[in-house]
């Protein structure tokens, strides 16, 4: 079967619009919930993140709390213990493109941090969505949508329809006052036409090779969509 790119955020800390530090990472679900759903198709996975750094999972997306309780929780952890490719991530400057099928991008804070600035995801972003190959991108990943721009200065995904953690969510989370910036209010700067769905419910939103996932509970339905993409 295909090759199956996963670009992980590198950050462990995210920082705040006061200058503190905020442990993050990847969200679990977001990698995991793909992961097995391409795997179990029959692709292979390949990690890649800036510089080839070991993704760091956000701790608290594997608390009880956020899983419906601790057996739950103790799955996804397993979950994220299978993922070996994560414990030997390529460096994202050295990815071809022509080396896969599909590139996919989980969320987590993290990405706010490092791929939202990163020029080398950037590239390989305008790269796939100018190649026609499935593109996944889940939560807090549309944040490297932001580095997604072309020579004339323009991002890639102007004009394009997306989805993204909402500005309600991150109230609810609890971060909003505390960001630097806004997912959906950059995004929308950016041009791109994002498409808001009830907080915390699975939305996708699919136009032309990109689909979007809006929070945790999208990642699965986004997996979906690239499956059927991929044939």
């Amino acid at each position: 079967m295909s090759k199956i790119l996963f670009v992980l955020t590198g950050a462990d800390r995210w920082t705040l619009a006061d200058g503190t530090s905020h442990p993050t990472g990847f969200w679990a679900d977001e990698a995991t919930v793909p992961y097995r759903a391409l795997k179990a198709a029959g692709h292979e996975i390949v990690v890649a993140t800036p510089g080839g750094v070991l993704p760091q999972v956000d701790r608290a997306s594997l608390a009880a709390e956020v899983n419906g309780g601790q057996e739950k929780a103790e799955e996804v952890a397993r979950a994220v213990e299978e993922m070996t490719e994560l414990r030997t991530p390529v460096e994202l400057a050295k990815v071809d493109l022509d080396d896969f099928a599909a590139v996919f991008y989980p969320g987590g804070h993290g990405p706010m941090e490092d791929l939202a600035v990163d020029a080398d995801s950037g590239r390989l972003l305008v790269a796939a969505l100018d190649s026609g190959k499935p593109l996944g991108v889940v939560c807090h990943g549309p944040a490297a949508l932001l580095a997604a721009v072309r020579d004339d200065g323009a991002n890639a995904f102007a004009g394009y329809r997306a989805t993204a953690f909402t500005n309600e969510e991150e109230t609810q989370a609890g971060f909003a006052e505390r960001a630097p910036w806004l997912l959906q209010d950059r995004l929308a700067e950016a041009g791109v036409d994002v498409r808001a769905g009830e907080p915390w419910a699975p939305h996708v939103v699919t136009d032309r090779n990109l689909i979007t996932g809006q929070n945790p509970a999208s990642a699965g339905p986004v997996a979906d969509e690239l499956l059927k993409k991929l044939g």
